[in-house]
């Protein structure tokens, strides 16, 4: 069995598509294309979803700070 640490999924998920949950439940969507040691991320082609998970607002590309994200997932 393969053990897999926070970073390694991360790793296997840059320049992937990731859906983010943020605290005051925003949720964004988006590719990862880098993280840090502090899980501080930037996302490319970022935008916000709605509470029907349909795309808000398109961002672009923005630095999220790891202290603020809930749970990061593939979308």
């Amino acid at each position: 069995m393969t053990e897999k640490r926070p970073f390694d999924v991360l790793n296997n998920a840059l320049d992937e598509n990731v859906l983010i949950r943020l605290k005051g439940n925003k949720e964004l969507r988006g590719k990862l294309a880098s993280f840090d040691i502090h899980m501080n991320v930037v996302i490319d082609d970022c935008e916000e979803l709605g509470d029907d998970g349909e795309t808000k607002r398109k961002i672009g590309t923005v630095l999220l700070r790891g202290d603020t994200i809930i749970f990061i997932s593939p979308a």
